[in-house]
């Protein structure tokens, strides 16, 4: 049984709820570690089980529905993560697409009448009380205009606004939480995401820019009859009411369904890859929440996009960026996509980028032909085990939603086609922009680069003189030289340094123990206070004797994975 079918009927508890600040912050924190208990206890205890996974997932995905829209919509976004999720809980958190709970009908109509103005059914003729899908901002109802017209009318969910007031300030106590006391945490720029997350989040629950969201997005495919944006009904719609044309459609992840209706799912793939493309390196303004409730397919083949609440624009610098990238990875050119990696922040610049570039260089001859594997990331263990250790990957805030559209894509990919080639899925797109006219500076740059990538096709050297070529390069810049180290010796003294630090905590909470049993019983607790600060004291020294004893368990595993 699933966890959200494990959920009793009655309301949720951030719907019956009027919390306070001190309440929500309250509920957050206990949520949070909680779960971050149960990850330590599984992994210290050696039972991180698929048994147990399973178990903790639909813990968190219950946790999440009961804390409300904000966590749904976290929890929608880690339910793409692959790369860093196990599958459990991609399992478990994929029920949050188009699963969460709706709310009443009484409640859908009173918004609709506050907002319009006018009774119901006199601004629809017909209208189903049942929703056709539920989400964590809203829910859809379909209805019938009087003029004839099938649309469906998106509701908000009642007391978002403040509701997102309570969280913004309850994740932003936790993030603040972290930075100071989780030294690890601020490398990955949380705070940032989190500023870019909730910028977002509340746009979506504006409607009105959501409709000129779908507006935008309908010009920019305007003569790409295979794409299909539904038209707003301006006179029906508010920030809280959006009504829309409707326009059924099979779930894109449905390759059964798809294939029942005679459709191909590999050209399902293309377009839907060629489409983002478009969006990303064209138009630069993309629908950055692709899950398989938002996208559809009509009968005819045509892709059909829904909820255009979570948007996102490339600035022009960044775009210029991803386009260099783009044709980089098509040509395999590593040293130029570590480039472009770097000016837009999501690899860090560290003394030595050879296993980075080596890592990368795998990727792009293995994988740019087919799915990547993650099981042939065997072949360059040290490599992998040496970027774990640096850490020069980072991420943006600003690409936050970039890399979540492109995760999700890549997962809906995978089920349409389990073999699709990227180089193959993206030849209609360049061979589209080949053929433009270059107008304005951004297709410009795009047809000059198709252009080159074509031409370098034609007159690709041999791997031998690409070699020669990257080798001279190197020893111009100075890049070249022979570095020697010991790998073991240098993982073998970073175990003794934890080790040594878990040896001073033993002996320090030993003696703190010892020290406070001493002023309690000796004295006739007559320095009971002091016997007590001593106890607080072993307790903190306990938890940090513990830590590097995790930690030290961690680097032995490390080390013998990197050893075999």
């Amino acid at each position: 049984m699933s966890a959200i079918a494990q959920l009793p009927p009655k309301k949720l508890r951030w719907q019956r709820i009027k919390s306070s600040s001190l309440a929500r912050q309250r509920e957050v924190f206990l949520a949070t570690f909680t779960f971050l208990f149960f990850i330590w206890w599984d992994k210290f205890w050696q039972i991180d089980t698929s048994r147990t996974r399973n178990k903790r997932a639909e813990w968190l995905v219950r946790n999440m529905l009961e804390l409300g829209p904000t966590f749904i919509k976290i929890g929608q976004s880690l339910s793409t993560r692959v790369d860093i999720l196990p599958p459990e809980y991609i399992s478990n958190l994929s029920q949050l697409q188009d699963k969460v709970p709706a709310f009443s009908a009484k409640e859908a109509r009173d918004i609709i009448e506050l907002e319009l103005g006018k009774s119901l059914y006199t601004i629809y003729r017909d209208f189903d009380e049942v929703p056709l899908a539920a989400a964590s901002l809203g829910q859809v109802h379909r209805a019938t205009l009087h003029t004839g017209e099938d649309v469906v009318v998106k509701v908000q969910r009642p007391g978002l606004k403040r509701l997102f007031d309570l969280d913004l300030l309850a994740v932003g106590k936790l993030l603040k939480f972290f930075d100071r006391y989780f030294a690890w945490t601020r490398k990955y720029n949380l705070q940032g995401i989190y500023n870019e997350f909730f910028t977002i989040l509340y746009q979506e629950i504006d409607y009105a820019i959501e409709g000129s969201n779908a507006d935008r997005f309908r010009k920019n495919f305007e003569g790409y009859p295979r794409i299909v944006i539904p038209k707003v009904y301006w006179e029906y719609s508010t920030s809280m009411v959006l009504t829309l044309e409707y326009v059924p459609g099979i779930k894109v992840d449905d390759r059964q369904a798809l294939e029942a209706c005679g459709l191909n799912p590999k050209e399902i793939n293309q377009l839907g890859i060629c489409c983002y493309l478009k969006q990303l390196l064209q138009d630069g303004f993309f629908h950055a929440d692709p899950h398989p409730g938002n996208l559809a397919v009509s009968p005819s083949g045509s892709l059909i996009f829904y909820d255009y609440g979570m948007m996102a624009e490339v600035k022009t610098m960044a775009k210029d960026q991803m386009v260099k990238t783009f044709f980089a990875v098509l040509r395999k050119d590593t040293n130029e996509v570590v480039d472009t990696l770097m000016s837009m922040g999501f690899i860090e610049p560290i003394a030595d980028m050879s296993p980075v570039k080596r890592m990368l260089k795998f990727v792009l001859d293995r994988f740019t032909e087919r799915p990547v594997n993650i099981y042939e990331f065997e072949q360059i263990k040290g490599e992998v085990v040496a970027i774990f250790e640096k850490q020069p990957f980072r991420l943006p805030p600003q690409m936050t939603y970039l890399l979540k559209s492109l995760t999700t894509l890549d997962g809906i990919a995978r089920i349409l086609d389990p073999e699709y080639n990227f180089s193959t899925a993206a030849q209609p797109f360049v061979k589209s922009i080949v053929l433009t006219k270059g107008r304005g500076n951004t297709l410009g740059a795009l047809a000059q680069q198709a252009k080159d990538f074509l031409v370098y096709q034609l007159n690709k050297p041999s791997r031998m003189e690409i070699l020669l070529e990257r080798l001279e390069e190197r020893i111009e810049r100075g890049e070249l030289m022979i570095q020697v180290k010991s790998t073991e010796s240098d993982r073998t003294l970073k175990r003794i340094n934890i080790a040594v630090k878990a040896l001073i905590y033993a002996c320090l909470t030993g003696f703190l123990l010892l020290a406070g049993a001493v002023l309690l019983v000796g004295t006739n607790g007559l320095y009971s206070g002091w016997a007590i600060a001593a106890f607080v004291g072993a307790a903190f020294s306990g938890l940090s004797l513990l830590r590097a004893l995790v930690q030290l368990s961690i680097r032995e595993k490390i080390d013998n994975l990197a050893e075999q």
